[in-house]
């Protein structure tokens, strides 16, 4: 995992670089000056998020299968990191929001339903400490992070876009037109490397996760 460990380290590090000096500020975004651009750092975290949710979901359909405690090990800490980088998500969204529309929260739905998610996955990691037998935690954590694999599309992506919101002018004039890609070239250069990183890092603290998930279930 060296290489993954090298890549992420030196990918973060040019966006960091990037988006400060090579990326123009996202007037499109609601406000022209350098808040503009936790758009690097916010939406990558937030699509790795969803990435985490979803590897989290199908590792549990793989254990609930095989019945091996690796999978159960990939599901819970995926969970964990698709929990981690949610928060900050929000987190950067909510300094991104303040600048951009006047309010650290605005009760916008994608603002609203990302909260729903973290308190979902948090509500996840309380129900799997309170239950001592390891198969039934198990069990019941792999059918958790299915149901939580099947709402995470909705509540990312779906109900949304079902009600108005502040993002709109974003999605539509940065991210997206008509369906076509509409970014500028140093934007585009800097999001797409961001993604790149962040991918990297998640895949990084998910095996370093499972190695200390590994080493806790063999000392307990």
């Amino acid at each position: 995992m060296g290489i993954v460990r090298i890549a992420a380290v030196v990918l973060i590090t040019i966006v960091i670089i990037a988006a400060f000096t090579i990326a123009p500020p996202l007037a499109a975004m609601g406000t022209s000056g350098a808040a503009s651009r936790i758009f690097f750092f916010h939406v990558p975290m937030a699509q790795v998020s969803f990435l985490s949710f979803v590897v989290a979901a199908v590792y549990a359909i793989v254990y609930l299968r095989t019945r091996k405690t690796d999978h159960d090990l990939f599901s819970s800490v995926s969970a964990e990191l698709g929990l981690v980088f949610s928060i900050v998500a929000m987190i950067t969204g909510s300094i991104w929001a303040k600048q951009a529309w006047g309010a650290y929260w605005n009760w916008d739905p994608r603002q609203l339903f990302l909260f729903v998610l973290v308190l979902f996955y948090g509500a996840f990691f309380a129900l799997r400490q309170a239950i001592v037998q390891a198969d039934a935690r198990r069990r019941l954590s792999a059918v958790y992070l299915i149901f939580g694999g099947a709402i995470s599309p909705l509540l990312f992506f779906v109900l949304p876009r079902m009600y108005q919101s502040l993002h709109e002018d974003a999605n539509q004039v940065v991210v997206a037109t008509q369906g076509k890609f509409n970014m500028s070239g140093p934007v585009a250069t800097v999001f797409i490397t961001s993604i790149a990183g962040f991918l990297c890092l998640y895949v990084w603290l998910l095996k370093l996760g499972v190695a200390a998930a590994r080493m806790q279930e063999e000392q307990g």
